[in-house]
């Protein structure tokens, strides 16, 4: 069984930086395609960026490039760099992977608190 377990979330204030972490339990290049996605308070969840095997990336336009999704295979972890953090920005924050047979991991989430 695939484990993708994030770290990195916390309590920042406005305008502040975070960086988010997805370990797996397997080589990261198994997966044909990752991704961060959030779920703010009252929304549906929603992609923020993601990043295929091949490191092509998108990202959610609405992030005006404050965040950035990367990924380091010899680690086996997937990263978001986070900058100039707003309160609407507060959520759990959840790493997923695609593999290439098709089969869908998620992490169980890091929570992102922006103090305003």
């Amino acid at each position: 069984q695939v484990q993708l377990v994030e770290s990195g979330g916390g309590l920042v204030q406005a305008g502040g930086s975070l960086r988010l972490s997805c370990t797996a339990s397997t080589n990261i290049a198994s997966f044909n395609i990752m991704g961060w996605h959030r779920h703010l308070p009252g929304e549906q969840r929603e992609l923020v960026a993601s990043i295929s095997s091949g490191g092509d990336t998108n990202h959610l336009h609405s992030m005006n490039s404050r965040f950035t999704i990367s990924r380091d295979n010899a680690k086996n972890t997937l990263y978001l760099q986070m900058n100039n953090l707003k309160p609407e920005d507060t959520g759990v924050y959840y790493c997923e992977g695609t593999m290439r047979d098709g089969i869908n991991y998620w992490g169980k989430g890091t929570l992102v608190t922006v103090s305003s």
